[in-house]
C-alpha cells in the first residue's frame, strides 16, 4: 500500500486553528478580568472617598468646640517621622464616637488635624503651634486597602460669646459709634 501525502494535513490545520481560538479566548479572558478590577478599584475607591467624607463631616463639629485641645494635637502630630502619620487624638475619637460606618465592628476611617502654613516671613513654618486659628482636619479612610482616600478641610475658630446690640460699629442692628 502506497501512502497518500495528504493524510494528516487537515489535523495540522484543524490544530492551528484550535491554539488561535485557545490564545483568543485567553486574551479575552484577561481583559475581562483587568476591566473588573479596574471596576472593582473604581468602585471601592468613591466608596474610601464617601468613607473619608464622613469621617470630615462627623469630626467637623467635634473639632470647632475643641478648640483649646489643639495645641497638643498639633504637637502630638509633629513628633513622628515623615512616614509615620498622626494619630487622632482621644478627645477627637471620643467626641465623635462610632467610626465604623458599616457596621462590620472595624473603624473605617481616622481624623486628626495638622496646622495650615501660617507663620509670616521670614518665621519658619512651625506645624505644632497654630497662629490664626486655622487648622486643617484630615479624614483618611482606612477601610479599603487597596484605595485609601483621605479628604482634608481648612477650618476656622471664631470664638463664640454674645453679640450686644449696642457693640461698636454696625452690626447686630447696633447704633454705631453713635452711643
Amino acid at each position: 500500500m502506497k501512502r497518500r501525502s495528504q493524510r494528516g494535513s487537515a489535523m495540522l490545520v484543524t490544530m492551528i486553528i484550535i491554539t488561535s481560538l485557545l490564545a483568543g479566548a485567553s486574551v479575552l479572558v484577561s481583559m475581562q478580568v483587568a476591566s473588573n478590577r479596574s471596576t472593582d478599584l473604581v468602585r471601592t475607591g468613591m466608596s474610601a472617598t464617601y468613607c473619608a467624607e464622613a469621617g470630615l463631616s462627623a469630626a467637623r463639629p467635634v473639632v470647632a468646640a475643641n478648640y483649646l485641645q489643639w495645641k497638643a494635637a498639633l504637637v502630638a502630630c509633629t513628633t513622628g517621622g515623615p512616614d509615620t502619620p498622626c494619630t487622632e487624638p482621644a478627645w477627637l475619637y471620643s467626641g465623635i464616637g462610632s467610626h465604623d460606618i458599616d457596621g462590620d465592628g472595624f473603624d473605617d476611617f481616622r481624623v486628626y488635624i495638622k496646622d495650615n502654613d501660617d507663620e509670616q516671613n521670614p518665621a519658619p513654618n512651625d506645624p505644632a503651634n497654630d497662629s490664626d486659628l486655622r487648622v486643617f482636619i484630615v479624614s483618611k479612610c482606612i477601610k479599603y486597602a487597596d484605595t485609601q482616600k483621605e479628604v482634608e478641610e481648612l477650618i476656622e475658630y471664631s470664638g463664640g460669646g454674645q453679640i450686644y446690640k449696642s457693640q461698636a460699629g454696625y452690626g447686630a442692628q447696633g447704633t454705631g459709634n453713635r452711643n
